[in-house]
């Protein structure tokens, strides 16, 4: 019966997955414009005050954000109609956030298609222990997993490890055209640097870019950690995964002020797009008000998002994410049970 109506569901989302190239040509131009030209504005102010051109350059980076959007959606071929179109301006935008067009699309498909399946987890993914494997690794291992999930790690090294030294490098078993396309951006990504540097300095370039790349970078690994990362998310062996229950259940509504949800292209309907990938991101909302069902699932808020820190493993028994803490606590009780039962029956003799 729930197949039979999520089955129906994603039919009823079908007529949404159909870009409108109007509409994607004014994102690319409400989003591109303002960003170079709060990017020059910033250089503008370095004369000023370094107060103003940081602020200047946090906007910038949400703005950032907008345009990785529109890369991402075009690895998912919704941005245009067209397959070429997707692959010219992902590998543009590609360029502007660091992220290879081609080899980014690989594993971010993999993601969607083994997204809370824990038997084809690491590709594309956030890395995720159960207790039972946690308790089973060795020290060095343990210690490796604390220090990637502590926050500081994940939100600030975290971006400068994965944009700016992963994704230059392909994985082994990479096809022709996606090395091609990773040597094509990062040849495209020195030339455009060194072109600013000469123009404008290499200080001024670090000064501007640096923190553009620095908050765009953690804003985009959060909005990904926490649209996953959640008290009662979803999570099964193979046998047992389900495509729908994965992007009902274990992806978010993120629901953000609209200013966030504008600069953030929509991303926090999470779930719809986990549902249905084809969707536009400048279309999700619309499926999410004219369906009430995508309305009932899991809803955090910035607020509520913040617990999601403090979440490191998943409790397979109880389905549902623990901290260290709690898993200490779940270590303690059945050796507290223990000593009282064995009083008892010392009693008893």
């Amino acid at each position: 019966m729930a197949n039979q109506k999520h089955n129906q569901l994603r039919k009823q989302i079908a007529p949404y997955e159909k870009s409108n190239t109007k509409e994607s040509v004014w994102q690319l131009i409400n989003t591109l414009v303002p960003f170079f030209a709060l990017w020059i504005l910033a250089y503008v102010s370095l004369s000023v005050s370094y107060l103003l051109t940081f602020v200047i350059c946090a906007v910038a980076a949400g703005f950032l954000v907008r345009i990785f959007i529109i890369f991402h959606d075009c690895c998912h071929q919704s941005f245009f109609k067209n397959r070429r179109v997707n692959q010219i301006i992902g590998t543009i935008t590609g360029v502007m956030t660091f992220c290879p067009y081609e080899q980014w699309k690989h594993s971010h498909s993999v993601h969607h298609a083994t997204s809370s399946n824990l038997n084809k987890r690491g590709t594309g993914d956030v890395w995720v222990l159960t207790v039972d494997e946690y308790n089973a690794s060795s020290f060095w291992r343990k210690l490796a997993y604390r220090l990637y999930r502590n926050p500081f790690v994940m939100f600030v090294l975290g971006p400068i490890y994965i944009f700016l030294i992963d994704y230059r490098f392909n994985e082994k078993d990479a096809r022709m055209k996606e090395r091609l396309n990773t040597y094509l951006t990062n040849l495209l990504i020195v030339v455009t640097i060194a072109i600013l540097c000469w123009t404008i300095g290499w200080q001024a370039f670090l000064l501007i870019q640096g923190p553009i790349f620095l908050i765009s970078g953690s804003i985009g690994i959060w909005l990904f950690y926490v649209q996953h990362q959640f008290e009662d998310s979803y999570f099964e062996n193979e046998e047992e995964w389900d495509y729908v229950k994965a992007a009902l259940e274990g992806s978010s509504y993120y629901k953000l002020p609209k200013v966030l949800q504008w600069l953030t292209g929509n991303i926090g309907f999470h779930h719809i797009h986990h549902l249905s990938p084809r969707v536009p991101n400048y279309k999700l909302e619309e499926v999410h008000n004219n369906h009430q069902a995508l309305q009932e699932v899991q809803t955090i808020t910035i607020g509520s998002s913040l617990k999601s820190l403090r979440f490191r493993l998943w409790d397979e028994k109880n389905k549902k994410f623990i901290g260290f803490k709690d898993l200490k606590n779940e270590q303690v009780k059945p050796v507290v049970k223990r000593t009282t039962v064995s009083a008892s029956m010392k009693s008893d003799l």
